[in-house]
């Protein structure tokens, strides 16, 4: 699958096949492509990364993605300007309002005009401009949850700075991997807007203690820390070679790969089973889900990549999977396993 456009601020290209035993898997490389905006999650971003992920969640032949960025940040979070555009927006419009009540107020004064119909105006235009920054972060929010609800598994590879909501991005993914050049941070508290969404997916994935020293300092740390703390799984030593930048991420580049590889040599109906089925007990009481696994557990016994895997096992030899996929809904926040996870 490859889709490239020249002002594509997304761009998916399939990077490699892993051997899949008689089959091959395909991995798809995700690209934030916006340089000259720091990669910056705006609206428009998002939405294309939103389309991307949608699709290669119903793509039979991608089994795992990895999301990278172009340029020396991975992600500066949410496009500031954009913000800032829309509180502008925003103050005019009060003014405009406040202005426009003014001489209402005069006008009613001097006649019984019905001004119903301007005031509905006024509501109308209020809640049009209050809906940007709501459906910003609502679009953010809904891109995270793909990440975390699709039934493949979603690789970041980070290389220099993400920040805000790009550590945010970082965090939702279910593995990731950087340079020993990147650094992270949650700076919202810097300009007294406090990264409130990136805080669930750091809450979720680190220590509380830790999360909260990055969410209340705003202190970027560097990637050993992130590590050490568990934002990330591992740090790659990078060697930069002045004269050929290009080969100054291959090291990065061939474990990221090589862990792809790895999980997409796999069972992709069992992976497409057992991860969203993670996420879900995480918020589970420990009842409920020794409850709810134990049965996806049983019905997962049922399926043809169990009983070839257990024959395998047994019989000494490589399984052959079926390598068909459990993804009955192009929808990925909806269920995309064959069995069911509500009794």
């Amino acid at each position: 699958m490859t889709s490239r456009c020249a002002r594509a601020l997304v761009t998916t290209t399939k990077i490699a096949h892993a051997h899949h035993h008689q089959k091959k898997a395909s991995i798809a490389r995700v690209t934030l492509n916006n340089v000259k905006k720091r990669n910056a999650l705006s609206y428009t971003m998002l939405k294309e990364l939103q389309n991307h992920l949608t699709k290669l969640e119903i793509d039979p032949n991608i089994h795992v993605i990895i999301m990278n960025a172009n340029g020396p940040v991975f992600s500066s979070g949410h496009d500031l300007h954009e913000i800032q555009q829309q509180q502008q927006q925003q103050q005019q419009h009060q003014q405009q309002q406040v202005l426009l009540n003014s001489n209402n107020n005069d006008n009613q004064a001097q006649s019984n005009i019905d001004t119903t119909a301007t005031y509905d105006e006024d509501e109308y235009d209020n809640s049009t401009i209050a809906a940007s920054a709501s459906d910003l972060m609502d679009l953010c929010s809904s891109v995270m949850q793909t990440i975390t609800k699709m039934t493949k598994p979603v690789i970041a590879q980070v290389e220099g700075i993400a920040t805000a909501a790009g550590c945010q991005l970082v965090a939702s993914c279910d593995l990731a991997y950087a340079s020993n050049t990147a650094q992270f941070a949650t700076p919202g508290v810097n300009i007294g807007l406090f990264c409130s969404t990136p805080a669930v997916a750091l809450s979720r994935t680190i220590h509380t203690k830790h999360a909260m020293h990055i969410l209340l300092t705003g202190d970027m740390i560097s990637a050993k820390e992130a590590e050490r703390i568990g934002l990330i799984n591992a740090v790659v030593d990078v060697d930069v070679d002045v004269d050929d930048n290009s080969d100054s991420n291959s090291n990065l580049d061939e474990m990221v790969l090589d862990v792809a590889m790895q999980i997409a040599s796999k069972s992709s109906a069992s992976i497409g089973i057992g991860k969203p089925l993670f996420y879900k007990q995480l918020d589970m009481s420990l009842e409920d889900a020794y409850k709810l696994t134990s049965n996806v557990m049983v019905e997962n016994m049922k399926h043809n990549d169990a009983v070839e895997g257990i024959d395998a096992f047994l019989t000494k030899r490589i399984p052959n999977w079926s390598d068909t996929t459990t993804i009955t809904s192009a929808t990925p926040s909806s269920s995309s396993s064959s069995i069911p996870f509500e009794k």
